[in-house]
């Protein structure tokens, strides 16, 4: 779905930019130009934006999560 209209950046444009490495609205402005127009796609952007790293923290506290081994009796 695009996202910033004014710009065309898509809500997939900007998941990939957080898997790049990009964390904040102000990253996203910079480096893509979302909300540097009209700014009707701020909250939408901070939304995928939020979504995305929260996807990211939680595969990333599954991989690093220890597991105990079960022990047979």
């Amino acid at each position: 779905m695009i996202v910033c209209v004014c710009n065309n950046i898509s809500d997939r444009e900007i998941r990939q930019a957080v898997e790049l490495g990009l964390r904040t609205m102000d990253e996203l402005r910079e480096q893509l130009g979302v909300a540097t127009c009209c700014g009707q796609c701020a909250d939408c952007a901070q939304s995928v934006l939020d979504t995305q790293l929260a996807k990211m923290n939680a595969s990333t506290l599954n991989a690093t999560t220890l597991k105990r081994p079960v022990l047979a009796e």
